[in-house]
């Protein structure tokens, strides 16, 4: 499994009252599987996705990322796990808006001590994959949201993740755009990424491998 999670339990202490968000998740992962999560509002969704991809640490419980024991990393080596073995696709873009196309590719790989010439390379090859050479020089601005996305899927790749996690990438889409996006991630996974995404549509979720439910903070299906 490139996943395990036991017994997850998520609370946020506030002045006067504790806030439980998750109640004990228990959720497997194989490699190159496509998993959607689906769930009401305040279900946990995004909360578990968070602590998937090392944004966010649970309050109790026991989760393996890749056979390692994320729990007991450091917020250095999360970062440096986040940038080598993950990669994030979420409903707002996160696109800067002084970048063209091909910088905000690139920007993962300033971490990782690329050659400024191998960067832009790379960035390129990638905007190729997702159908957007043609639009590398473009700002944010000039493209629509299906574009931008798929420049948020390309920089998501540049550094080769196992894992790609996706926060209701389609949230934002028109039918079209969004399809034209789990497109994407089913060629993706066909190619062996491995990819959990949160989604409140059934027709998004029903393009993956497994349907994982979320119901007042515990997985009530498809959670092995």
């Amino acid at each position: 499994m490139v996943i395990t999670l036991r017994d997850i339990k998520k609370a946020y202490v506030l002045p006067r009252v504790t806030i439980e968000v998750l109640k004990g998740i228990h959720l497997e992962v194989a490699e190159k599987e496509m998993v959607a999560i689906m769930g009401p509002s305040g279900s946990g969704k995004s909360t578990l996705l968070h602590i998937i991809g090392c944004l966010d640490r649970p309050t109790s419980g026991a989760y393996l990322l890749i056979d390692v024991d994320v729990s007991r990393k450091t917020d250095n080596e999360l970062a440096e796990i986040r940038n080598k073995r993950l990669g994030f696709v979420f409903q707002s873009f996160n696109l800067l808006p002084r970048f063209p196309a091909w910088k905000n590719v690139e920007l993962p790989l300033l971490y990782s001590g690329v050659a400024a010439a191998e960067r832009k390379q790379r960035a390129l090859d990638i905007l190729a994959k997702v159908g957007l050479s043609h639009r590398a020089d473009h700002y944010p601005n000039e493209l629509s949201g299906g574009e931008q996305q798929r420049v948020a899927i390309a920089r998501a790749l540049i550094n080769n993740p196992a894992i790609i996690l996706a926060d209701e990438p389609t949230g934002n889409l028109d039918s079209r755009s969004g399809k034209e996006i789990i497109d994407i991630f089913k060629t993706l996974n066909n190619e062996g990424v491995t990819i959990v995404l949160v989604t409140h549509e059934k027709e998004i979720a029903e393009q993956a491998t497994r349907i994982v439910t979320i119901k007042d903070g515990v997985c009530s299906s498809g959670c092995y």
